[in-house]
């Protein structure tokens, strides 16, 4: 297998509605991350997108992407992990290039969730027959968890407030971000409940949104860049596909099992990490990340944010540019977003925002109630 590396990267600022197309979206950011590269054709493309089906009446999206960017004649094929579908489509890109299948690989990812009802058609990343015919959502399975959670560790109810308070913080300087608009702690303990424990504020926004990597093999890297960033380790994990079958619901799993896999292929630790763009759709999500990778005990992973440990100058900055709070979930381009992120913080280029001596960036993605979760690390 070839090391692999990013040389172009392409985001279009988060907005609540575009009134561009899905396609059009999609080839935008493709051609910023070619152009980036100072290349014309690829050999394969990978899109990521969840929704398209129920909310645009549109399957085959990369081909539709492909087309659009003038990339007809290429592999272009649509990759799919439910929340985490972004993040499937950067694995597909980096292993094809890696394999030797593809010299150049791009990864897209887009989302156009203002057309129509998002959170029904997000709820089937649950078990159609045994969780969403009972009612469930993505919502409230996270509702669950925060329930267990501060019933088993003694947590307060705004024992999350400081993640979305560090993520809209975070946001405030970068321009691709959806919220450009600063909250407090109580503000988030002030907003309305969606479904207790969990308020607005502990959630992600529903908002459009596309993003694009170019990946090349390592040793080729420097043709397309003077800053190349290496993906050190892709890695994938599942759990039980259910809650209520899990052994141990607070335990993230496949978070723990995919994040393992990749630091022993990187041959890192937890404590080599730089920043960690978490998956933090909804806080509580954050906080078991934060548990299941390491870098904290079980029940202490909120006190990382409340302690102030996750902002840009802390122990273990996380969500840099906004996270999925606050710079935006369009579901199948976010981890897109936050690799591009990555990118700049490694580089050097995301300005104030700018993660200082940073050398190695983390990225989880969530599929679901964390059934699935893909782990991705870059260094320079």
């Amino acid at each position: 297998m070839r090391q692999v590396s990013i040389v172009g990267i392409g985001q279009v600022p988060v907005q609540k509605v575009y009134a561009e197309s899905l396609r059009r979206l999609g080839a935008t950011a493709v051609h910023q991350a070619m152009s980036a590269a100072g290349v014309d054709r690829v050999d394969a493309l990978f899109a990521g997108n969840m929704l398209s089906d129920e909310l645009q009446n549109q399957k085959h999206i990369a081909a539709l992407i492909a087309d659009e960017a003038g990339l007809f004649g290429i592999e272009a094929l649509q990759v799919r992990a439910a929340t985490a579908t972004g993040a499937a489509a950067l694995r597909m890109a980096y292993l094809a290039v890696a394999s030797g299948e593809a010299d150049l690989a791009v990864a897209v990812g887009v989302e156009k969730m203002s057309q129509g009802a998002a959170t029904p058609a997000l709820a089937k990343a649950l078990d159609a027959r045994q969780e969403v015919a009972a009612g469930a959502t993505l919502i409230s399975k996270n509702a669950e968890l925060m329930l267990r959670y501060m019933a088993q560790y003694g947590m307060p109810e705004d024992g999350l407030a400081n993640f979305a308070v560090n993520a809209h913080q975070n946001a405030l300087t970068n321009p691709n971000a959806l919220f450009h608009k600063p909250i407090s702690a109580d503000d988030v303990r002030q907003s309305r409940f969606i479904v207790p424990p969990i308020r607005l504020l502990d959630c992600s926004p529903i908002c459009d949104g596309a993003a694009a990597v170019l990946l090349a093999p390592s040793q080729a890297a420097r043709t397309f860049t003077d800053m190349p960033v290496h993906i050190l380790a892709s890695s994938v994990a599942t759990d039980r596909f259910r809650l209520a079958d899990r052994a141990n619901p607070l335990v993230l799993e496949a978070a723990r099992l995919s994040a393992q896999k990749a630091f022993q292929r990187a041959n890192l630790t937890a404590a080599d990490v730089s920043l960690y763009e978490v998956h933090d759709a909804f806080s509580i999500m954050a906080c078991l990340l934060l548990e299941a990778v390491g870098f904290a005990p079980p029940g202490l992973g909120w006190r990382l944010a409340a302690e102030g440990e996750i902002g840009l100058n802390g122990r273990l900055p996380i969500a840099t540019m906004g996270g999925l709070k606050a710079r935006g979930h369009p579901i199948g381009a976010t981890a897109l977003y936050q690799t591009a992120e990555i990118v700049q913080q490694l580089t050097g280029q995301a300005g104030q925002n700018q993660v200082q001596n940073a050398r190695i960036g983390l990225l989880q993605s969530v599929g679901g109630a964390a059934a699935t979760v893909l782990t991705h690390v870059f260094g320079i």
